[in-house]
This record gives C-alpha cells, sequence and structure tokens, in this order.
C-alpha cells in the first residue's frame, strides 16, 4: 500500500470509528485499539502504548505488541521525569529517542518495567488536536536502530489522525454529559412543580374554611383560559398558586414565566414586556421577543401589576384584550397566545379612584379574582406549613429530620406576620441555623420572636385608631420597620428581611410611598 492510499484508508477508518461511537469509554477503547492496529501497518513494533494525560500523569489507556503485559496498564510516567515527552507534546511533533537520550537524557520511557537493549528504536508521538490535548502514543521495537525518517512523517501524520478522532468521540461524550444533565435540570424542574402543584394542592387539606374554598376555586379556573387577578399580601405565595393554577391548565405544556412588575427597570420596561426591534432606541443592536411572546403558548405571571406604570397600563390592556403585542420600533402588531395571571398586594380599585390604575385594565385583568389568606388568618395551618418548609430548610441548612419543639410552635404562634409565609420560612432559617442539632427550640427563636411580638404589639395600645386606607396602611407599617432598623434595608435583621421582601422592591415601594431611610421618615 502506497502512502497516499495508507492516509485514505486509515482516515476512511478512524472516521468512520468516529462517526459511529456513541460517546461511551468503550467507544473511545475501541478507536484506540483500532487506531494501534493499524499502526502496525506502517510502523513495526514489539510495544504500543496510547498515554492518556490527566494533569502531569500519563496512564495507560490502551496497548498492544507481542511485549505488552498486564503490568503495563499500572504503569505512571510523570511529564516532570521526562522533559523530552512534555516538550514533544508542546511542540506537536514526533520525537525519535536516540542511544544518547537513553545514556545521558531522560533515560528509557519503560525504565523499571521493560528490559529492552540498549539502542532499541523507541518513539513518542504525541496526541494532539487544537488546544486539545488527550496524551502521547509510545512506539516501541526490541531490535536496534532508530525508525527512518520517513517512517517517523507517517506515524507523526497518523497521530494527528487519531488524536482527531479522539476528540470527535469527546465531543461526542461532552454531548451526552450535556443531555443527561439537561434530563437531569428537566426532572428536577418537574419535581420542583410537583412539589409546589402539591402544596397548592394541600390547600384543600387546610383547617381553615377560606383556605379551602380558595383551593376550590383555584382548581376551577385552572382548566379555562381566562385572565385570573390574586390579590394578597406580601408572601401569601401567590406565584406558587399562580403556578398551580398553570400546571393545571390546558397550557401546561407551553413555558410559565413569572415577572416581577416592581423590579423591572422602568427605562426598559416596554421593551421587557412587549420587545423591540433592531435600531428602536440607543443600544438596541438587535431585536428582542420581549417576555408575551416568550410566553406565547403559555402563561405570564405578572406579579405586583400595581406597580406598573400607568403610560403602559394600556398598551398591556391591548396584548391583554386583543392578544397582540406592538414591540419598540415596530410597525405592525404581532399576534401571541397568552394566559395572563396578574398579581397584587395593593387596593387596585381604591388606586383606579386616585388615577393610578386604569379602570379598565383592572376589569380586564379581574375577569376571575382569587383572594389570598394571610397566615395570620389561618394560624390553625402553622404546625402544618412549618413542617413543610423545614423540609425544604433541610438541605439549605445541613441539618436532617427538622422539626420544632412545642415551646418553639408556641413562640411563632405569637407571631402576627406581616410577611405571610416568606417571613415565617426566614424566622424558621434562622432558628435553623442556630440550632444545635435537628430540634429548634424556643431559645433559637427567641430573638426573632422578641423582635415580632414587640413590632405585633406596637399597636395595641387599646386605643381606636382612625381606619385608613391600605396604601397609607403599608406605609406606616413600613415606615415602622424602618425606624426599628434604623434605616438598614439590606442583609440580616434589615428591613427587607423582617418585611419578607426583595431590597430592591422595598426601595421602589419606599420610593412610591414618598418615604426615606432616615429613622425619621
Amino acid at each position: 500500500m502506497n502512502l497516499d492510499d495508507w492516509v485514505a484508508a486509515s482516515t476512511r477508518e478512524l472516521a468512520d470509528l468516529a462517526q459511529l461511537a456513541d460517546g461511551t469509554p468503550a467507544a473511545l477503547d475501541e478507536l484506540l485499539h483500532r487506531g494501534l492496529e493499524w499502526l502496525g501497518r506502517i510502523a513495526p513494533y514489539d510495544l504500543a502504548v496510547i498515554f492518556e494525560l490527566e494533569g502531569a500523569l500519563l496512564r495507560p489507556r490502551a496497548g498492544r505488541g507481542s511485549l505488552f503485559r498486564p503490568e503495563v496498564r499500572e504503569y505512571r510516567i510523570h511529564l516532570d521525569h521526562f522533559p523530552s515527552i512534555r516538550l514533544a507534546i508542546e511542540e506537536r511533533r514526533s520525537r525519535v529517542f536516540t542511544e544518547d537520550d537513553h545514556a545521558h537524557g531522560d533515560g528509557d520511557l519503560f525504565d523499571g518495567l521493560m528490559d529492552f537493549p540498549h539502542g532499541h528504536a523507541c518513539m513518542v508521538v504525541p496526541l494532539v488536536t487544537g488546544s486539545e490535548v488527550f496524551g502521547v502514543m509510545s512506539i516501541d521495537r526490541a531490535r536496534c536502530g532508530p525508525y527512518p525518517r520517513a517512517v517517523v512523517d507517517l506515524v507523526e501524520v497518523f497521530g494527528r489522525l487519531l488524536a482527531l478522532s479522539i476528540h470527535c468521540i469527546r465531543q461526542n461524550q461532552r454531548l451526552a454529559r450535556a443531555g443527561l444533565e439537561s434530563e437531569e435540570r428537566a426532572a428536577a424542574l418537574e419535581r420542583r412543580i410537583g412539589e409546589i402543584t402539591e402544596d397548592a394542592s394541600v390547600l384543600g387539606d387546610s383547617d381553615n374554611l377560606q383556605v379551602r374554598e380558595l383551593a376550590r376555586q383555584a382548581a376551577l379556573v385552572a382548566g379555562t383560559s381566562s385572565t385570573v387577578l390574586l390579590i394578597g399580601e406580601t408572601g401569601t405565595g401567590k406565584e406558587r398558586l399562580s403556578r398551580f393554577i398553570h400546571e393545571k391548565s390546558p397550557r401546561r405544556k407551553g413555558p410559565f414565566l413569572p415577572v416581577n412588575c416592581a423590579a423591572l427597570p422602568s427605562g426598559t420596561l416596554e421593551s421587557e414586556l412587549f420587545g423591540h426591534e433592531r435600531g428602536a432606541f440607543s443600544g438596541a443592536l438587535r431585536a428582542r421577543p420581549g417576555l408575551f411572546r416568550a410566553a406565547d403558548g403559555g402563561t405570564l405571571f405578572l406579579d405586583e401589576i400595581g406597580e406598573l406604570p400607568l403610560d403602559l397600563q394600556g398598551k398591556l390592556l391591548r396584548a391583554v384584550q386583543e392578544s397582540e403585542v406592538l414591540p419598540v420600533g415596530a410597525e405592525q402588531p404581532i399576534k401571541v397566545s397568552v394566559r395572563v395571571i396578574a398579581a397584587t398586594h395593593v387596593d387596585l380599585e381604591q388606586a383606579v379612584a386616585a388615577g393610578r390604575f386604569r379602570g379598565d385594565l383592572y376589569y380586564r385583568l379581574s375577569v376571575y379574582p382569587l383572594r389570598l389568606v394571610p397566615l395570620r388568618e389561618r394560624m390553625e395551618d402553622l404546625p402544618a406549613i412549618c413542617r413543610v418548609l423545614l423540609e425544604e430548610l433541610s438541605a439549605r441548612v445541613g441539618k436532617a429530620s427538622l422539626r420544632l419543639s412545642a415551646g418553639a410552635l408556641d413562640a411563632l404562634r405569637q407571631h402576627d406576620y406581616p410577611g405571610n409565609i416568606r417571613e415565617l420560612s426566614n424566622i424558621l432559617e434562622r432558628g435553623a441555623i442556630r440550632a444545635s442539632s435537628g430540634m429548634i427550640e424556643r431559645a433559637d427563636l427567641a430573638l426573632f420572636a422578641a423582635k415580632a411580638r414587640k413590632r405585633s404589639g406596637a399597636g395595641e395600645t387599646g386605643t381606636s385608631e382612625p381606619l385608613v386606607s391600605l396604601a397609607e396602611n403599608e406605609r406606616r407599617h413600613i415606615q415602622r420597620v424602618l425606624r426599628a432598623t434604623g434605616g438598614r434595608i439590606y442583609g440580616e435583621g434589615g428591613a427587607a428581611a423582617i418585611l419578607g421582601l426583595p431590597p430592591t422592591t422595598l426601595q421602589s415601594r419606599m420610593k412610591r410611598l414618598g418615604l426615606r431611610r432616615e429613622t425619621n421618615a
């Protein structure tokens, strides 16, 4: 077989093996053994070994030849002891070892394992493609005399072909792992969705009549495509309930996108929701579809809908009512099929009366309003809710079988929970961190419960206070918490943590309510 025929044949052989490989370690081993078989056709050997590089250590991965024996598989070569091999890898050139190399250089590659005669034929071929280094291939013959230059050149070409084939199989392995990880992530997401929907379904087993009715109504509307408005205080689980409605709806195979309207930057809010065309404004280097189009065929959950600027409410009305959006800079609207579930903690009817919220949008969103029950009005469910939350917290704090003592549960019952379940979760997590074992005692909650009792008792003066709007009540409560924290918003014990709000959301509400961070706000 001449050179051209050999190169063509070996290329086809290795390429076929790489293409047919399924990305498993067995496929790579098959390639390496077949590669050594082809190598023998141009460079006869008594021992040929392919080493895989792991850090600075070369580990045998495949071997053939009359001198190959089981001990070779356990052999290891450290690059620090063989600088000539390291140089061959760096320069990507084959290295033929001479008698002088064996006598005065690195020494023989298999010193201490093989008893080759002085002057035997020996060669090392780097297996490198692009920036990926697999390792080296060593070739030895028991007879004396180096390999001819023509053979060395052929083997170097073959090494590059083999390295490229190894790269292809490794790429298949990476893709297979990525696919497996994607499947695992998808399975984890399915489990999480199952937990969320199960949490919502548990509402039907509540000891509170209002909560059981909420569960029944949520199940009724879930099977439709009607717009839903969730009304409830911060931390009552509006997003969980919205995901439950989505998962029980005909749109469950479509996307579910939760959006916090208060957290989106006001300058880009229109673009975030409805998208934009390329060049629509400075910095719009490419078109963007927007959240409505991203949720096409599924559900868009608009949390804190009361925080949406008035100038965007008309566009939202059109999107909900006409099922179409007009991206910024576009001339023609685009049809979308999106179910909207909106949520708010403010009194939208009062906001409509005050001119802060469009009446037509309010009535379009409140096709099927659901009012979530605050935790302080369903305290009979506190033990069951704590059990669910503690199960979720176990992995996070690294303590198995978290549970509450009777004294700790009694301390938790004394709290009014302005931040509802989110605040309860924060208190339990802090208590779990302080607990010396899986049992959370009253003392572990004392610091937080004392603050809670002080807050809840602040308004129990025995005097009759004038009734105020929900917005004013919210303003006063945030103001009171800011005073208690000395104006600190972030961190443990900060106002955001006490209120059970993200710091950015709290700052947005403070700005809307005209509050400052000073204690005398």
